[in-house]
């Protein structure tokens, strides 16, 4: 049997550069959690991870935190270039970046063309004009839409990310989002419950009473709504919720933040699959229920500290074993 490749991301944060405009929910220097970008200080963090990534490994360098197509056109260059190196030596094979939709005309997307890289991410988090405008991204959902086709017609691989529980969003809002990305031509996705930063819009509006945020719970069941949308489509998602930086989980957060987010959505998830199959089981109370499931999905089975397995005990008064095969 072929061994697969293992798969590493080099992330460059550049925190807010070239973002025409601060979205309400917005500080991008707490959710990377760097107060500054040191240009001069890229090669030195890419030959660093670099040192502890395996040979024969695929690897990206991989452009986080802000609207990387969008950032003084010399310094883009610069950055290129750096990654162009690497790839034309072999060390990397690729790059990823993340920008917003409306920062992807022809003209950008013929110079990455020229750059080696091979995802394009974009910041679609909504594509209803309502939640866009009140949320202040400055573009509508006609923009969000074209971009994504226009990546995909120029040969990248779309990874568009969205978010759950914004400022006037719905469940069903949020649904049609998922299905706007798939529809898209996107090919992986991530999830971004909302988490309130100090010093954002969001902040002041949860002040005012304007705005509640969703609990974990709510946030958990609208996460997965999504999710599914993707699983369903067989869009991969690659994350669920923000990385644990400083700034995200401690004082600099004023709503419910969760590192667990993405287990916990994936324990729901297989929770709901598990119960299925308990209805097509025989069992009376008391009786000990043994489920078979591959050994990679044991952990994700048993839930999150153990509450899929608490849960379907308590709820069909059995002794519920899980197994892997």
């Amino acid at each position: 049997m072929e061994k697969s490749v293992r798969h590493y991301s080099i992330p460059v944060f550049v925190p807010h550069e070239g973002c025409p405009n601060t979205c309400l929910f917005c500080n991008q220097r707490k959710i990377s959690g760097k107060a500054r970008f040191d240009p001069d200080s890229v090669r030195e963090e890419i030959d660093t991870c670099l040192s502890t990534i395996p040979s024969g490994s695929d690897v990206q360098i991989a452009f986080f935190g802000g609207s990387f197509t969008a950032i003084e056109r010399e310094l883009m260059l610069y950055l290129l270039g750096i990654s162009d190196g690497y790839v034309e030596r072999g060390l990397v094979d690729s790059v990823r970046l993340s920008t917003r939709p409306d920062a992807v005309g022809e003209e950008i997307l013929d110079i990455l063309s020229c750059h080696h890289v091979k995802d394009v991410e974009l910041g679609i988090q909504s594509t209803d004009d309502t939640v866009l405008l009140k949320n202040a991204r400055g573009h509508n959902a006609e923009t969000a839409i074209s971009a994504m086709k226009r990546v995909v017609d120029h040969g990248f691989r779309l990874t568009g990310q969205m978010m759950t529980g914004m400022y006037s969003a719905s469940a069903e809002s949020e649904i049609q989002t998922a299905r706007t990305i798939v529809e898209c031509g996107a090919v992986s996705t991530r999830i971004y419950p909302t988490v309130v930063f100090r010093d954002t819009g969001l902040e002041a509006l949860c002040e005012s009473g304007e705005f509640k945020p969703l609990s974990l719970e709510e946030s958990v069941e609208r996460t997965l709504a999504v999710y599914r949308v993707f699983k369903e489509a067989g869009v991969k998602v690659l994350r669920i919720g923000l990385c644990s930086t400083d700034g995200v989980r401690g004082e600099d957060s004023v709503s419910v933040y969760d590192e667990a987010m993405g287990e916990r959505v994936l324990s729901r998830d297989k929770r709901d699959e598990l119960e299925k199959r308990l209805s097509e089981i025989p069992f009376e109370k008391g009786d000990t229920v043994l489920i078979s499931v591959p050994s990679r999905e044991i952990s994700v089975s048993v839930g999150f500290q153990r509450e899929n397995k608490l849960y379907l005990e308590n709820k069909y008064g059995i002794r519920l074993k899980i197994k892997g095969v």
